[in-house]
Formats: C-alpha cells, structure tokens, sequence
C-alpha cells in the first residue's frame, strides 16, 4: 500500500490537486480502497455469462470522521432510485456517461483547504479539489450537476452524482440529446471518461438495474452474488444480506413479510437463533 500512496500522491501533485502544507489543527489518515471500474463478462459456477465488477486498481481516500464530525451538514437531496428508473424504463436508445474523477472537478474554497490535509509516509498535503471522504461532498457535487444541467433534467438526461444518463424514445432523438448534453458538458470544462462511456445503446445498467425498451430488470452480477452467500453467523450479516435484498425489494412480493424472522434477530436483547424459519426466509429471499 505504501508504493499505492506514493503514486497516488505524486500524481495528485503533479496534477496541482495537492500541495505540501506544513501540519495544522486538522490532519487526516489515509485509506486505500479496491477501485472497480468497468465491467467483464465471467462464467459463473452454472456455466453462465455474468457481467462482473472486478478489481483493478486502488483509490487513496481520507479518514475525515473527525472533521465530519465538527461539520455543519448539507442536506441537499440525492435523487431517489426508483423515480430515476421508472423514468428511463421503456426508453429505445441510452448514452451512458462517466465523470472523470468527478470530485476534482470542484475547487475547495482557499480558507478551507487546510482542513482537508492529511498524513501519509512521505509528508502532510492539502486539497485544493474537493476530496472523497467529506460527508457533504456527496450534496455539493450533486447541486452543482443539477445547476449546470438544470433544463436538460427529466427531459432528456438523468444524473445521479458523476453517472448521466443521455435517452431518447428514438436513435434520432437520442442522438441529438446526447449532443446537447456534450455541448453543455464543453461549455462548463466537465471532463467524462471516455473509457466508462458508452453510447447509442438498447440497453444499460444503472444503479444496479438493467434498463431498457424492455423495463428494468435486476443485475445479473449482483444476483449471483446474493445467490452465494452462506447462512448469517450472527447481526451484522443479516443486516448486510438484508441490504443486499432489500436492493431488488421492487421485484420481491411481500418483501417485509418474508423477511420477518430475519429481521427479528435485529432487535436488542433477542437471542441470534438462526432456526430452520430463518434459513427458510433466507432461501426463498435468495
């Protein structure tokens, strides 16, 4: 990890996102972090073809628990999942667009960037872009792609933080959305990573769900995950397979009754029995 930092910092300063500052009030760890970009086909245990998240490199992200803390909250709203889905569903054609390293896009206001400074082997740097790991960076990013793709919103693109996406009922329509889009994404120097983009095409993911004239379906990769999961050993478990369930809850009727023994174990001063009804709910939510 320690030559995954060194990289990461000499490319940050070479970029001018860094800067080495002296030590100050606040000072930040570092975390490395298994980065997934794109997505490869892989032959599952029944011999079928799922599309994959593998790992293929590090992100270097800030432990700012402290400062987060000490923070006064933003609390402008992310979009909800389910509107943005039902709204591209049944649409013939999509663009898929990707921010590249979309947070740096954003410059931290000078009096602020001493705030943002951490510590690593090799000395104590600065932000001058907005950095992960911020609790309200995820609100600042979000307000500032709504305000810049404001009167193209609902009507021919939707936008959840760095993800756009570009559809039109026709290869016409979309195809003059998508320029639209790209004119307006040049007029505001933000940069997409053409290697994440896709375009003109019946059919995406987005959020997890494939979307297409069709409607939306559930991800193939993620349902072979959920599908190999072992029994819970004891709360945290059962929190995270019912996270992981609880993402398809759409196409899952009486979802909650279901999951009832499951959810049961999650209350305080219950005994963690995982008897033969919670292994039932837990296959058939599977």
């Amino acid at each position: 990890m320690r030559e995954e930092v060194m990289k990461e910092v000499l490319k940050l300063l070479s970029l001018g996102i860094i800067y080495s500052i002296p030590d100050s009030e606040w000072v930040s760890p570092v975390h490395m972090v298994p980065k997934k970009p794109g997505i490869q086909v892989v032959i599952n245990d029944r011999n079928e073809l799922v599309p994959t998240r593998l790992v293929t490199g590090w992100r270097m992200c800030i432990d700012y628990r402290k400062l987060n803390a000490a923070t006064r909250k933003d609390h402008f709203p992310l979009p909800f999942i389910d509107q943005m889905l039902e709204r591209l569903a049944g649409k013939q054609y999509f663009c898929f667009l990707d921010g590249y390293s979309g947070y740096f896009q954003i410059y931290v206001d000078p009096e602020d960037q001493s705030k943002t400074i951490f510590t690593c082997p090799f000395g104590t740097y600065a932000y001058r872009r907005m950095p992960f790991g911020l609790c309200n960076a995820p609100g600042t990013f979000q307000r500032c792609m709504m305000s810049i793709f404001s009167d193209l919103l609902e009507e021919c693109i939707e936008i959840f933080m760095d993800d756009f996406t570009v559809y039109g009922d026709s290869f016409d329509a979309c195809l003059h959305h998508l320029d639209r889009v790209l004119e307006r994404c040049r007029a505001k120097s933000l940069v997409l990573n053409f290697e994440k983009c896709h375009f003109m095409v019946t059919e995406g993911i987005v959020l997890g769900h494939i979307v297409s004239e069709k409607g939306i379906q559930v991800d193939p990769a993620k349902v072979d995950v959920i599908a190999k999961l072992p029994y819970p050993t004891n709360q945290k478990e059962i929190r995270g397979f019912l996270g992981h369930a609880g993402f398809y809850r759409r196409f899952i009727k009486d979802f909650a009754k279901i999951a009832q023994p499951l959810t049961r174990l999650l209350q305080n001063e219950v005994d963690f029995d995982f008897d033969q009804s919670c292994k039932d709910a837990f296959q058939l939510l599977k």
